[in-house]
């Protein structure tokens, strides 16, 4: 259990030095044709203490993100993104185009993908939803919706790093011990299953 908790706190340390404050820091990509807009949502999240890269068109999104195919993208590599947000409406390029791009690609395809309208309709709502958009937001966008989206991605983000530590804890509980490498008895990962039963078992054999 010692191991265990030391791991998680390890894990938990690299997440929270994400940014300089020690805080979690959410880096977000929001989309949208107009200018007043962007400022707005840029706004909003600079307010909820976010890292936010605005652009404006899917098309800008696309090579932001690396995905236009395009050498002189940035690429995976070069971005962190948690959260996108995209304006629906927008012309050459709609956010629900944008939407299927980005969940047809094997690397951002678990990124969040939120949906902005400033039009309320129904077909359009669902369709989104259907192609896995994780949330639509009705415009004016409001600090509290903004709020609500970061508080939802932390708690994943933090789910991810207690994942991840239980995932190593597994490991190292099953790493065969230094003698084990010097002898013909093989222990079970299995903690039920004693070192006594394991010799007895080998003695009735021979």
């Amino acid at each position: 259990m010692a191991i265990t908790g030391e791991i998680f706190r390890q894990n938990l340390t690299e997440f929270l030095e994400e940014s300089p404050s020690g805080s979690p820091e959410l880096h977000v990509l929001a989309v949208d044709d107009s200018l007043v807009d962007r400022k707005v949502i840029e706004r909003l999240l600079k307010i909820s203490s976010c890292k936010v890269t605005v652009v404006e068109s899917g098309t800008r999104a696309l090579q932001y993100l690396g995905l236009d195919g395009e050498a002189g993208s940035l690429g995976f590599d070069s971005v962190k993104v948690n959260l996108i947000m995209t304006d629906y409406s927008m012309p050459g390029m709609t956010g629900y185009e944008l939407l299927k791009k980005i969940k047809e690609s094997s690397v951002f395809r678990e990124i969040p993908v939120v949906i902005m309208s400033s039009e309320n309709v129904l077909t359009r709502i669902d369709r989104c939803m259907e192609e896995g958009a994780e949330e639509f937001l009705l415009k004016p966008v409001k600090l509290s919706d903004v709020r609500r989206l970061k508080d939802f991605i932390m708690r994943g983000k933090a789910k991810e790093v207690e994942k991840k530590s239980l995932k190593r804890m597994r490991s190292i509980d099953c790493s065969p011990p230094l003698s084990a490498t010097y002898s013909s008895i093989s222990l079970p990962c299995d903690p039920s299953t004693s070192l006594l039963s394991t010799l007895s078992s080998k003695k009735a054999r021979l």
